[in-house]
């Protein structure tokens, strides 16, 4: 069959396609091979036209050659199952205290429901995602999080050791690794770890060309009201500066802090991006034009 021959609109829209995609290429040339580390969350896991774009950039990431790593977290859904079983979420500093029920609940939605649906996302485009804890494999090892002794968190852990063997062997096989925030100690105990924290560390481990973290703002701002003020580059010895004037404050300041870590672990770079914005990982990874707040070393 013939195809119809395009109008001069239709050309032109063409074009401007070819235009796009050539201009990607030197970025897609610097990549390719690469590691980029993605912490998953915020308003794009919960919209089902965000999530899909999400999904859509990830596999297209993958089929250039770009060897994406998904660490997703999961809290509002966390919160919401123990509504309806009528647990009580509790929170201290903005961390969820995590009792045995609740480490079972986040369990079940971390490790179960999440997991499978993002890996089912993937898969659904095209790619070839594995869904896995951070107990496959030992891949995360947990200690109970250090913090003020009269403030016990229960089961809130943070990162001792990351082994990324199971990673490398995926990677190296063409799977998505789909990576939920749990980690288990050396004598057994199951942790519940903050998401950015662990893809920081698992980037800085794997040596990642990037970590990129998804957020529900547009990156770091000087006013936090106006998008306008956008700080699209930042140096990582520029953090504690922002953090003391208050420009970077309550929820973004352990954020920044997990960057500066997997900055200081051989990452090459770090971005802060607001996952509200249509194919925001593709616009950050492929264009001049970048989207969110990049931290360099």
């Amino acid at each position: 069959m013939i195809p119809p021959i395009a109008t001069e609109s239709e050309l032109q829209s063409l074009i401007g396609k070819a235009t796009v995609l050539m201009e990607a290429l030197p970025y897609i040339q610097r990549f390719r091979g690469e590691t980029v580390v993605i912490k998953y969350g915020g308003h794009a896991m919960i919209d089902p036209e965000l999530k899909r774009m999400v999904m859509q950039d990830i596999v297209l990431m993958e089929h250039v050659g770009i060897n994406p790593i998904i660490v997703h977290g999961g809290g509002p859904e966390i919160t919401a199952l123990m509504d309806r079983m009528g647990l009580e979420a509790q929170f201290i500093d903005g961390q969820r205290v995590t009792d045995a029920a609740t480490l079972d609940v986040a369990e079940m939605v971390l490790n179960g429901k999440l997991n499978g649906e993002i890996v089912q996302g993937i898969n659904g485009f095209g790619g070839r995602a594995v869904g896995l804890s951070g107990k496959d494999g030992n891949l995360i090892v947990a200690r109970k999080l250090q913090t003020n002794p009269d403030r016990d968190m229960g089961y809130v852990g943070e990162v001792e050791a990351v082994n990324p063997e199971v990673i490398r062997i995926l990677e190296k096989a063409d799977f998505i690794p789909v990576i939920s925030p749990i980690g288990v100690s050396p004598e057994g105990q199951t942790y519940n770890i903050n998401a950015d924290t662990v893809a920081a560390d698992l980037a800085g481990a794997l040596k990642a060309r990037k970590l990129v973290l998804l957020t529900d703002v547009r990156g770091i701002c000087r006013d936090a009201d106006d998008p306008a003020t956008l700080i699209s580059r930042i140096r990582e010895g520029d953090i504690d500066g922002l953090i003391e004037q208050k420009i970077v404050r309550g929820g973004m300041i352990p954020k920044v802090r997990a960057c500066r870590a997997a900055l200081r672990a051989g990452v090459g770079m770090a971005h802060i991006l607001d996952g509200r914005l249509p194919h925001s990982l593709l616009i950050e990874l492929f264009t001049d034009k970048g989207v969110g707040s990049m931290i360099m070393p």
